[in-house]
């Protein structure tokens, strides 16, 4: 079989369709770079010797570039190669088309094939561009999961409201503040609030900031109130410039409970309380019975 042809025609073919079929292109792309890999692979006598056949990739490479386009550069063909291998046990037809290949260009570099599947879904979820995925990559997102939500995307288990919650939680401090207090944390966070809500999961909405509620003859302010749709419950947000403290479940869980009593409705779930403070302190949280409340810690930089 002369591999060579094979894959200069698969390329050639895919050159053609991409002009005449632009609605369906991203789909041929995909197709003709796995096809691509896979013959590589058979060419260099399969996956366990792939790796050592870069003389063959080599030699396409350069031919390649003379009689189809100059795009096919020797990093492009081991692209390929690894695209094929790395989903090639899954149901080619499942790999989703609303990945680009630059999407899946990004992705071949991990050798996690869970954190690979992460990025997918939430690809797949936000329509993220390149650029967002690398911002997100970058920012070390998946990393930021804790182990018990890695665990679920593995199984496919249900995920809950906080499940998704970034730890810790990554704010831009735009003007480079030394000294930090929580109305400055809370300006930063409103200033970036689209950023915000996505470090805390999927679905979550803006209502209000210092959220005005009556308890007996004295007002207080819930630093942020949220709504998430997805799981359709009311979240409160306080925000701790210091390590958490067990003052700070107590206050939370009044509020909650307030909002439970005078704002959600029966439809709706019940309310969560999430802290966010500059060191997390597991044992307090331990021991307090409300397990509507969770903490995250916050992390600022110049680029988020």
């Amino acid at each position: 079989m002369n591999y060579y042809n094979e894959i200069k025609q698969e390329l050639l073919n895919n050159e053609i369709y991409k002009k005449v079929k632009d609605y369906s292109k991203n789909r041929s792309d995909l197709t003709t770079y796995y096809n691509v890999g896979k013959l590589i692979v058979e060419a260099q006598g399969g996956e366990k010797r792939a790796k050592y056949g870069d003389s063959l990739i080599k030699e396409y490479s350069i031919k390649l570039s003379k009689e189809v386009d100059k795009k096919y550069s020797e990093r492009n063909l081991r692209n390929m190669r690894q695209f094929y291998i790395m989903f090639k046990s899954e149901i080619w037809q499942t790999l989703s088309a609303k990945l680009t290949w630059s999407h899946y260009v990004e992705l071949l570099k991990f050798d996690d094939i869970n954190k690979i599947n992460y990025y997918k879904k939430i690809i797949e979820e936000r329509n993220l561009s390149v650029r967002e995925l690398r911002d997100k990559i970058k920012n070390n997102e998946y990393e930021r999961l804790d182990d018990k939500t890695k665990n679920k995307l593995v199984t496919e288990e249900e995920p809950k409201v906080h499940d998704f919650i970034k730890n810790p939680i990554l704010i831009k401090n735009s003007y480079n503040y030394e000294k930090i207090s929580e109305a400055i944390l809370k300006k930063l966070i409103l200033e970036d609030l689209d950023n915000f809500l996505t470090e805390l999961g999927d679905g979550f909405t803006y209502i209000k900031n210092e959220y005005k509620i009556k308890i007996g003859d004295d007002y207080n302010y819930i630093d942020l109130l949220l709504f998430n749709i997805k799981f359709n419950c009311y979240v409160v947000v306080e925000l701790k410039v210091t390590a958490l403290k067990k003052e700070h479940i107590g206050q939370i869980q009044v509020y909650m409970n307030y909002i439970d009593k005078n704002l959600k409705n029966i439809y709706q779930d019940k309310t969560i309380g999430i802290i966010i403070c500059k060191k997390g302190n597991s044992f307090v949280l331990e021991y307090s019975s409300d397990n509507r409340i969770y903490e995250t810690e916050y992390k600022l930089g110049s680029e988020v």
